[in-house]
């Protein structure tokens, strides 16, 4: 079995960083120049960058540009957040970066709701979701490095959460949800980056920042967030979506079984502080 290829690097400046990773997965085979693009960050709160808890819009920029460089003329930049989204595009920064690159910036909680019934879905049986991100041909998912009180870490899967309203729907039977929500965007998510300049610790939402300079890309989505929970210092078999996902057929959970690119994983790794549910888990560490 041919491995998954994920792309780690290691540096100081974002562009360069972006570049490179999204070089070492092919980026430019994987966005065609008639794809209309949908660039999905997260903007979970009105909060900066700085804090671990926001993309940084440096990233969601570089993105833009490599973007353009293929021949793609149609990028949107959405997100539908769980707090003021409206607020949240200002703290960050994206504004000045969707008018600087003339691409268009959406606030998905403010989009026209398509309901669809997810095949085969024990949990997550109907959703509304963003029209916007129903029409795009291609997401480019630009999730934070970020544990999770509920889900033990937010990453790529969990952001196509920004996609949905209402979003209270997915705290009961978390995990099982997140992969049925995946299902859906499984082949138009052709990009996941994750942004680990800054990540957060003990919380997704009010937790600390944690400065690490990497950023982690792939294609397969269940890999990218397998590669980037070791990062973190946790063991990836302990992240129940993911092997739900693997047992679905979404991707690839194990680490084995993924090719890493770039910096080794051992030589970026740190230990985040658990959120507080998770910090008893039996063998958390240990992979």
């Amino acid at each position: 079995m041919e491995k998954v290829r994920v792309a780690i690097v290691k540096g100081e400046n974002p562009s360069e960083m972006v570049a490179k990773a999204l070089k070492l997965i092919g980026y430019e085979n994987l966005v065609k120049p008639e794809d209309n693009v949908l660039i999905k960050p997260n903007y979970v709160a009105a909060k900066p960058p700085s804090t671990g808890i926001t993309t940084d819009s440096k990233i969601v920029e570089s993105i833009i540009a490599l973007v353009k460089e293929v021949g793609v003329k149609e990028i949107i930049v959405g997100e539908g957040g769980a707090g003021d989204t409206e607020k949240a595009f200002d703290v960050v920064g994206i504004r000045d970066v969707a008018a600087r690159q003339k691409v268009k910036l959406v606030n998905l909680n403010k989009d026209e709701r398509v309901n669809i019934k997810i095949p085969n879905a024990k949990f997550l049986k109907e959703v509304g979701i963003a029209k916007t991100a129903l029409n795009t041909t291609c997401i480019i998912n630009v999730p934070k490095l970020k544990v999770h009180h509920m889900a033990l870490v937010t990453l790529s899967m969990k952001n196509l959460m920004g996609f949905i309203l209402p979003k209270n729907i997915m705290h009961e039977n978390i995990n099982e949800k997140i992969v049925e929500l995946a299902t859906l965007f499984v082949d138009k998510v052709k990009i996941n980056l994750v942004d680990g300049l800054v990540g957060s610790e003990t919380d997704e939402v009010n937790g600390n920042p944690v400065k690490m300079n990497v950023v982690v890309a792939g294609k397969d989505m269940v890999a990218t967030d397998t590669i980037s929970t070791a990062i973190m210092g946790i063991n990836p078999e302990k992240v129940k979506y993911l092997k739900l996902a693997e047992e679905r057929g979404l991707g690839t959970a194990t680490l084995s079984n993924i090719m890493v690119v770039g910096e080794k994983i051992e030589n970026v790794r740190r230990r985040f502080q658990l959120p507080p549910q998770f910090q008893d888990y039996p063998n958390i560490r240990n992979f």
